[in-house]
C-alpha cells in the first residue's frame, strides 16, 4: 500500500520517515519528493508498505501525530491514474499553444 504523508517539516529526511512507521511494519520504499532545482523537501512524501493491515495501523496511529514539529497528513495515496489524467489536461493545452505557433507559422507565409 502506498501512503502519502503530507505537512512534513522541510528538515525531515526519508531516514526520519523510514524511522517513524518502521514501528508498524515492513518498508517498501520510502520518497519524500524534493524541489528538482534548490533540492529542497515540498513538504509531502510517500511511504510504501506490503502489508495492507500494517499500513492501515501506521494511517490511524500517525495522521494528524506531531512529527518532527509539525503536525502531519497520513492517508492512502491516490492511484497513480488520476494524477496521469490532470497531467493529460496540461498536455492538451500545450498542444493548443502548439497549434498557434502553426498560425504565427501561417501569418509569416503570409508576409511572402
Amino acid at each position: 500500500m502506498n501512503i502519502y504523508v503530507g505537512n512534513l517539516p522541510r528538515q525531515a529526511t526519508d531516514d526520519d520517515l523510514r524511522q517513524a512507521f518502521e514501528a508498524f511494519g515492513k518498508i517498501l520504499s520510502v520518497n519524500i519528493i524534493k524541489d528538482k532545482f534548490t533540492g529542497e523537501s515540498k513538504g509531502f512524501g510517500f511511504v510504501e508498505m506490503p502489508k495492507r493491515l500494517e499500513a492501515e495501523a501506521a494511517l490511524g496511529a500517525l495522521n494528524g501525530k506531531e512529527f518532527m514539529g509539525q503536525t502531519i497528513t497520513v492517508n492512502e495515496a491516490r492511484p497513480k491514474s488520476d494524477s496521469s489524467r490532470r497531467s493529460g489536461g496540461g498536455y492538451g493545452r500545450g498542444g493548443q499553444r502548439g497549434g498557434g505557433g502553426g498560425y504565427h507559422g501561417g501569418g509569416r507565409g503570409g508576409r511572402r
